[in-house]
């Protein structure tokens, strides 16, 4: 049985490769051309720098329109990841170069100006694909040299822009794009404007293999320096497992080996000692928990996303999710998720039979609708939102269907037959000594014994443990950093787990020895609260970083034109 089941695992992880190391390409299917022929480029989003969440269609603002452009078909992927292709109107033929050619010329009126005039104020950068490499470029510059007055800047609007190829054979290796700063157009006051928009093609040999052309995407994370701090995060949260390894040996060895001692007497002798701390509950310890629906519920569902993250980790590790590979994370994130769902069910609904509970197929509608209610009211509130301002994060309405109907017609039948087989299970719950009738009560307890400050310290270990990697994740999903070390972020992932499982037993224990039997929601809120933590790392850091990505971004381009 357990080798038919490892072999299914298998099964699902190779079909989740293939699907998602398949991903979209662009229009050359094997990137491989002949002189002449035309590379495709798509032009994908512009936004504000130091918002990279706030991103809009390219063609937004008043870009030159040849009437030739069309939508690339995207994947779910990508269209979760906020990509909206459409081909640019620039023309880049493999090795034939163009000097100085004249894209369209057109009158810009003062509302054009002015939309212009407000992007380059905001810091707008341009995204586009090139043979499914990634281009930057900011759309313009602001003149405040010598001046103080935000009423006396200039803003300028690029109009020339020198792509810079890079190919080995027949393949094309790098792409970067530079803006002249010789060439621009004055945004500055509300008037009618002639831009003649123009592009320069250059193309050079490089000896660099196709294999290896995402490399430097990925680079910047791998420095040195940047490995330096990872290390030290491990090397840290290792002398955290270390000390709580020896906290938790000392109690185990002190404290409870004495007890066992103890009770392996005769039974008389035990009986004349007067029981306390923990030994005094020993009754009430196995107690089933109040709102057991729920619990059970949120159980199933933590196990579904540990397992969602084991093999998002997997994949992570057999180099799936490389720099760029558009929108192949949302989409694993997406079909993991519906094909574990069996999983939620099978788990919450055997521990809800476990705890004596009778309507298991409410505890198992409870269970699909526990995290998928909240994200779902979430979901309607943002891109409600990104509507209203036309954002890329606007989900279309095809792409809503096609989501409700996987959770339909995957999800929810995995999730029913997951919790048929937890109710058939006939699995018991067998406690090592007998729940008495009547619980007993718990005496009060100091303030910092109470369910915050508990919260607190459990919270705060495991936190300490992870707070560097959450640095640079946080920066790679709400700012302009890469993330690629996946085997460091699986380590610390481990030992995350570790520290969390120790401070749990520790907390639990001296709970017990306070003669507080009500340990079950009080664990289950003590690990969360490491998240809590997360999300307030997150606020605070988000302020922190907006002052180094117009450095980051300057700096990536530099390295793009090398």
């Amino acid at each position: 049985m357990g080798r038919s089941r490892s072999s299914t695992l298998l099964c699902i992880l190779s079909i989740l490769i293939s699907l998602l190391t398949t991903h979209v390409r662009s229009d050359g299917s094997d990137h491989r051309y002949k002189e002449g022929d035309l590379v495709p480029l798509y032009a994908n989003k512009v936004g504000p720098f130091h918002n990279p969440s706030e991103t809009y269609r390219y063609f937004d603002l008043p870009f030159c329109v040849t009437g030739h452009e069309r939508e690339k078909t995207e994947a779910l992927g990508e269209v979760l990841n906020g990509d909206r292709l459409v081909s640019a109107p620039y023309e880049l033929k493999f090795k034939k170069e163009k000097d100085s050619t004249v894209v369209c010329r057109r009158k810009l009126t003062k509302e054009q100006v002015a939309q212009f005039r407000e992007a380059v104020k905001k810091d707008y950068y341009f995204q586009m694909y090139y043979d499914d490499l990634p281009i930057w470029g900011f759309i313009g510059t602001v003149d405040k040299e010598g001046k103080t007055d935000p009423s006396e800047y200039k803003y300028f609007l690029y109009k020339h822009i020198q792509f810079d190829v890079l190919y080995n054979k027949d393949r094309v290796i790098e792409i970067s794009a530079r803006m002249d700063p010789h060439s621009v157009v004055d945004l500055t006051e509300d008037k009618d404007i002639d831009v003649e928009f123009m592009y320069t093609v250059k193309w050079k040999e490089t000896d660099t293999p196709f294999e290896k052309r995402m490399e430097k995407y990925s680079q910047s994370s791998s420095l040195p320096h940047h490995l330096e701090i990872h290390w030290f995060s491990i090397i840290n949260s290792c002398v955290t497992v270390l000390l709580l390894t020896g906290f938790l040996a000392t109690i185990l060895m002190r404290v409870l080996k004495n007890d066992f001692m103890k009770y392996a007497q005769d039974e008389e002798a035990a009986d004349d000692q007067e029981e306390t701390g923990w030994k005094y509950i020993h009754g009430d310890v196995f107690r089933f928990p109040k709102y057991k629906s729920l619990f059970a519920a949120a159980l199933g569902s933590g196990t579904q996303l540990f397992t969602l993250t084991i093999f998002i980790f997997m994949l992570a590790l057999v180099g799936v999710f490389y720099p760029y590979n558009r929108g192949a994370l949302f989409t694993a994130l997406v079909v993991i998720y519906a094909l574990t769902s069996g999983i939620a069910g099978y788990t919450a609904t055997s521990f809800y039979i476990q705890l004596e509970g009778s309507n298991w197929v409410r505890n198992l509608l409870l269970t699909g609708c526990l995290f998928c209610g909240p994200l779902f009211l979430m979901f309607c509130f943002l891109n409600t939102v990104a509507i209203a301002y036309s954002a890329t994060a606007a989900l279309p309405f095809g792409t809503i269907l096609v989501i409700v109907l996987i959770w339909t017609l995957v999800t929810s039948p995995l999730l029913v037959l997951g919790g048929i087989a937890g109710k058939n299970s006939k699995t018991e719950f067998q406690a090592p000594v007998r729940t008495t009738k009547y619980p007993r009560e718990i005496p009060p307890l100091p303030w910092y014994r109470s369910t915050i400050p508990q919260m607190a310290m459990a919270g705060f270990l495991p936190f300490s443990a992870i707070y560097i990697e959450l640095y640079y994740i946080f920066a790679s999903v709400w700012g302009h950093r890469i993330y690629t070390i996946y085997s460091i972020l699986f380590i610390v992932f481990i030992i995350l787990l570790i520290v969390t499982a120790f401070i749990t037993v520790a907390l639990t224990y001296f709970q017990l020895a306070a003669e507080d039997h009500e340990w079950w929601w009080r664990q289950f809120k003590d690990v969360g609260d490491v998240e809590e933590m997360s999300i307030a790392r997150k606020i605070t850091q988000q302020d922190g970083w907006k002052d180094h990505q117009l450095e980051e971004l300057v700096g990536m381009l530099h390295n793009q034109g090398k």
